[in-house]
């Protein structure tokens, strides 16, 4: 088994190594004057089960590249399988037509790293989970629901609880969260005027004397859990704290999140965090390193990935 980072998150990829007492292999990655990306992979990789590691987060066009490069790379030198490891899966609210010549760029994004000659991917809750669907080739899509579970229960061990879903299409994600910490589950009914703005119209549940967790797959600006947050100490919770997996954290999110009512955001570090969410007291990061290793140490043993999701 050989594991190769690409330059979009290089600690979990350590952490990965360091799980699986696997080093990482040499190799490197360039620009060229105009901006071109070069990989060069410094060991034989010939007949070898590849996992390359590398979350398309911003810059999101130069890490998508690095990773079909890098995957074009191996392929070139004979690796026996190719697994593009995708701890975050940049593009995957693109998963739909939105307006009459709109592109499905999640499809095309699965159609480049097909064709680049990945052989399977795995990632982690992808927004929209048909997205698997879009590609014709093995798809694991992990969960942190499990990582979740763990640290509320670590944190919250004996205070009353209410999962929340910031929107209706979160429900099944807050239902699988709520089932496992067998709790309630309310839903905030909003309404977006435009993209990344959100307004809360109403709670559907009962929140008042109770300790509110939101959770969701996405924080970009932070409206929405920020408002959410706001509604649901006005509606009478004890507390509101965020769980969400992808920690994307766009200009006004930080600034947001130290103003808002919300006591924590947790997220894994499925985006490597930049000197200003570090030094965000309201926000903490949950590691994703054994989660990852034990799927792909699964993967290269032909085990059972599903197991995981237990």
């Amino acid at each position: 088994m050989k594991l190769i980072s690409c330059n979009s998150n290089r600690p979990l990829a350590e952490g990965i190594a360091q799980y699986l007492k696997t080093p990482l292999t040499d190799g490197t990655i360039r620009h060229f004057t105009d901006d071109e990306i070069f990989v060069e992979i410094l060991e034989n990789v010939r007949g070898e089960d590849v996992f390359v590691i590398q979350s398309t987060s911003k810059p999101a066009n130069d890490h998508l590249m690095e990773l079909l490069i890098t995957i074009d790379a191996l392929k070139r030198g004979s690796a026996r399988r190719i697994t593009a490891c995708l701890p975050y899966f940049g593009y995957a609210r693109q998963d739909r037509k939105t307006g009459p010549r709109s592109p499905i760029s999640a499809k095309l994004v699965a159609d480049l790293l097909t064709v680049a000659g990945a052989n399977r991917i795995l990632t982690l809750d992808l927004h929209a989970g048909q997205i698997q669907g879009f590609f014709n080739i093995p798809v694991d899509n992990l969960f942190a629901v499990p990582l979740f579970q763990k640290d509320i229960q670590e944190h919250l061990p004996q205070e009353k609880i209410l999962v929340v879903s910031p929107d209706v299409g979160g429900v099944v994600r807050a239902r699988s969260l709520a089932k496992r910490l067998e709790c309630g589950l309310a839903v905030i009914d909003k309404r977006r005027e435009k993209p990344g703005v959100s307004e809360v119209m109403n709670i559907i549940g009962d929140v008042k004397g109770l300790h509110c967790l939101i959770t969701d797959d996405i924080v970009d600006s932070a409206g929405t859990i920020c408002n959410a947050s706001l509604a649901l100490m006005e509606a009478g919770a004890l507390s509101v704290r965020a769980y969400v997996t992808h920690g994307v954290f766009s200009s006004p999110a930080l600034d947001r999140i130290e103003d808002s009512s919300l006591e924590e955001v947790v997220v894994t570090d499925s985006i490597v965090a930049t000197d200003k969410v570090k030094n965000c007291k309201k926000i903490r990061q949950i590691l994703l390193a054994p989660l990852f290793g034990e799927a792909i140490d699964r993967i290269n043993h032909e085990k059972s990935v599903s197991i995981l999701f237990d």
